[in-house]
C-alpha cells in the first residue's frame, strides 16, 4: 500500500511539473534561453529551390542576432504529402513560437494549420495557398502571372526563330492537384490563347515530380509529335527532365523550352540552350520574409495578409544583370 501511495505521489508531481512547463511556454512564447523558436517546413528537401527557402529563413534568424532560433523541416520529396502533414503535427506538439510552412497540399494541412493558430502559434504560408482563412500572411509568387510571362516568352522565341504561330505545345507538370502548378499552367495556357490562338496546348502530362519521368514524358511527346513547337515545364524537376530530353535528341535551339525555377542544372541548361528561358521566383525572399513576418506578428506589428514575392523571366540576354544574379545565386545577397 505504501508503494502505491508513493507511486501516485510521484505521478502527481510529474503531472504538475509538466503543466507548469506547458504554462510557462505558452505565456513566455520563447525557449529557455529567451530566443523565439520558429519552425520552417518546406515541401521537400530534394531540390535547390527548397534549400534556398531554408537558406533565406536561416539568414533572417542570423540577422536577428541571438533573438531567434530557426529549425527547418521537410519530407524528402514533394510527393510525400502524408509525411509533411506528420511533420506539421509533430512541430505543433512542440509548441514553437511560430511556423512558416510551404504546404504541398491546399487541403491536407488545413486541420494542422488551424490547430496551430487556435493554440496561439502564428502561421505564415509561403508558396502555396491553403484553403483556410486562419493564417497570418501568405507570401508567394503570382503564379498565374508567372505562367503568362512564360507564354509571352514562348511566343517571342518562336517569332525569333521565324516559326509560324501554329501547331502544338507540350505542358509537363510536376503533380496533379497542386494549386501553384495549376495556376502556372493556367496562366501559360490562357495567355498563349490570347497571343497565339492557333497554338494548341496538348493534354498536361503529370510526372510525380520525378526528373526521370519528366525526361520520359518529353521523349514520348517528341516521338508522337515530331512537329511539336516546344515545351512549358512548370517546376524545377520537370524543367530538368525536359532539358535532358532536348539535349539527348540534339534539339538545342530548335525546340523552345520555358521552365519554372532556377536549379543549378536548369541554369546550366539555360547556358547550353536546352532551356530558352526560366521563370525565376524568389525562394530566398520567401524564407527570409516568412520568418520576419512571424516576428512582426509576435511583436504586435501589423502584417499584410498577402505578399507577392515576384516572378522574373531570365534569359541569356539579362543573365548577367545584378538583380538576376542575386535571384539565381542567393549567396550573392
Amino acid at each position: 500500500m505504501r508503494k502505491i501511495i508513493m507511486l501516485i505521489t510521484l505521478v502527481l508531481v510529474l503531472v504538475a511539473a509538466t503543466a507548469c512547463s506547458e504554462s510557462s511556454k505558452s505565456v513566455e512564447g520563447s525557449s529557455s534561453d529567451g530566443k523565439k523558436e520558429i519552425a520552417v517546413i518546406v515541401k521537400a528537401t530534394d531540390s535547390d529551390f527548397w534549400q534556398t527557402v531554408l537558406q533565406g529563413a536561416e539568414k533572417a534568424a542570423e540577422d536577428q542576432g541571438d533573438k531567434v532560433n530557426v529549425t527547418t523541416y521537410g519530407p524528402p520529396s514533394e510527393a510525400d504529402i502524408d509525411k509533411q502533414i506528420a511533420i506539421l503535427e509533430n512541430v505543433i506538439s512542440q509548441n514553437p513560437d511560430g511556423i512558416v510552412i510551404a504546404s504541398t497540399s491546399s487541403d491536407a494541412s488545413v486541420p494542422g494549420i488551424e490547430k496551430a493558430m487556435d493554440k496561439g502559434i502564428p502561421v505564415v504560408l509561403v508558396d502555396n495557398r491553403v484553403n483556410t482563412e486562419k493564417f497570418v500572411s501568405f507570401l508567394a509568387t503570382d503564379n498565374v502571372k508567372g505562367g503568362a510571362l512564360g507564354a509571352e516568352q514562348f511566343v517571342e522565341n518562336l517569332e525569333a526563330q521565324g516559326k509560324e504561330l501554329k501547331g502544338k505545345v507540350a505542358i509537363i507538370s510536376a503533380m496533379a492537384g497542386v494549386q501553384v502548378l495549376i495556376d502556372r499552367d493556367k496562366g501559360f495556357i490562357d495567355r498563349l490563347e490570347e497571343l497565339a490562338p492557333d497554338i494548341e496546348p496538348l493534354e498536361v502530362r503529370y510526372v510525380d515530380n520525378d526528373i526521370t519521368k519528366a525526361l520520359g514524358a518529353a521523349e514520348d511527346l517528341l516521338t508522337s509529335h515530331p512537329d511539336l513547337l516546344g515545351f512549358f515545364a512548370d517546376n524545377n524537376h520537370t524543367g530538368i527532365g525536359v532539358a535532358r530530353a532536348i539535349t539527348e535528341r540534339d534539339l538545342i535551339e530548335e525546340v523552345p523550352v520555358i521552365a519554372y525555377d532556377g536549379d543549378k542544372e536548369e541554369i546550366n541548361a539555360l547556358k547550353s540552350g536546352a532551356i530558352d528561358a526560366l521563370i525565376v521566383q524568389d525562394p530566398f525572399g520567401m524564407g527570409y520574409e516568412g520568418v520576419n513576418t512571424v516576428l512582426k506578428d509576435l511583436s504586435g506589428e501589423s502584417t499584410e495578409q498577402e505578399i507577392d514575392t515576384g516572378a522574373t523571366i531570365v534569359t541569356m540576354e539579362n543573365f548577367d544583370e545584378d538583380e538576376i544574379q542575386k535571384l539565381l545565386y542567393p549567396d550573392k545577397r
